[in-house]
């Protein structure tokens, strides 16, 4: 099994925020997914083919800073992404990929 460990901001003016929602802005889930899965992507060399049992917990806030853990084993890899509030972290959402073969290598 191997491990990736990484940290990540959205900045707050990323061009997704401000229809996410008005007023209040939070990061999409796909934006923070796709922070993730492509640094599983370079870290395994291979592509994500699916994604199982993926929960947001709570919303990451536009320039919060994130703390991804992933752990790869084989073909699949599970992650966990926290944000630290009031100095205590906080999950905000976890969840696992399935991994195949990149195409052409």
């Amino acid at each position: 099994m191997n491990s990736l460990e990484f940290d990540f901001q959205v900045a707050m003016d990323h061009p997704s925020l401000p229809g996410h929602f008005p007023g209040r802005p939070v990061v999409p889930g796909v934006l923070l997914l796709d922070h993730v899965l492509q640094a599983i992507s370079r870290f395994t060399g291979q592509d994500v083919g699916g994604l199982r049992q993926v929960k947001f917990m709570s919303a990451l806030l536009p320039g919060e800073h994130a703390h991804a853990s992933c752990e790869v084993d084989g073909l699949r890899a599970s992650f966990r992404v926290l944000t630290r509030r009031q100095g205590a972290d906080v999950v905000v959402a976890e969840g696992a990929a399935s991994l195949i073969a990149r195409v052409g290598a």
